[in-house]
């Protein structure tokens, strides 16, 4: 496990699936944690188990803010919390997300709006604000997707968004180095709250298309996630790295 004591991570989507996972592997390591994700009670929830059987006063800080990136304004307000609170930024890692199966014929404009608000905007309003908050050897992860690589059936949104973030990790990897890395990592199937209504029915083809002949789990995610964080991947900028146990093979 990597140490990343007296660092600071902020982490989107932490309430539940990969956000939580990799928030928990972070403070575990001995960062500071900012958690964001839209419900604050769930958010409290979650800081209070993190918090749970130890000894608080040798714990990290961990700090809760409830907002909607897709909103300019509300990520505005975040990033100037997050300044009050810890000053600078180490670590961000941007895992808010939606993904809502439509066929492209029935898909409606605030379907197409409200997927590209949350993956793609959202990021791109909370980046933006926290660029000056950047520390010397900070790292940025950004939460792409398989389907950013192969499409998806039912999902043109959800493909365009997380392509789109690619392009935008690769050009704010040029922009923002070397203090800054920035990368993304692109999941496969993974079994979260976000992919629930999904693996109902495809959860066993999925499998037997996979390698590994399983689905992945949020915390595999994560610990590539803190690899792309850690000095272990001090060299490495501008890439994607893939975490779909073989579901998707690419050259």
């Amino acid at each position: 496990m990597y140490d990343f004591s007296g660092r600071t991570l902020v982490v989107t989507g932490a309430a539940g699936g990969i956000g939580r996972a990799v928030a928990e592997r972070f403070f575990r390591s001995g960062a500071n944690v900012f958690l964001l994700d839209l419900d604050q009670s769930a958010l409290e929830a979650f800081a209070a188990t993190l918090q749970d059987g130890t000894d608080s006063a040798h714990l990290p800080v961990i700090a809760t803010f409830a907002a909607d990136l897709s909103d300019a304004q509300s990520a505005a307000r975040a990033a100037v919390e997050i300044e009050q609170t810890f000053g600078g930024v180490d670590f961000l890692v941007s895992c808010a997300g939606i993904y809502l199966a439509e066929p492209l014929a029935q898909m409606t404009d605030e379907q197409w709006r409200r997927t590209l608000a949350v993956n793609l905007d959202g990021v791109f309003y909370l980046t933006r604000r926290l660029v000056p908050l950047l520390r010397e050897n900070s790292a940025i992860v950004n939460l792409s997707s398989m389907a950013a690589h192969r499409g998806a059936f039912y999902n043109a949104h959800y493909s365009a968004s997380k392509g789109a973030l690619l392009s935008f990790t690769r050009s704010i990897a040029r922009e923002l180095g070397p203090r800054t890395r920035v990368n993304a990592v692109s999941p496969g199937i993974i079994e979260t709250p976000m992919t629930s209504a999904l693996l109902q029915t495809r959860a066993a083809e999925s499998i037997d298309q996979s390698i590994v002949k399983r689905l992945g789990q949020a915390h595999e995610v994560a610990s590539v996630v803190a690899f792309l964080c850690s000095d272990d991947a001090s060299f490495i900028t501008a890439e994607v790295l893939h975490v779909n146990g073989g579901l998707y093979v690419s050259g």
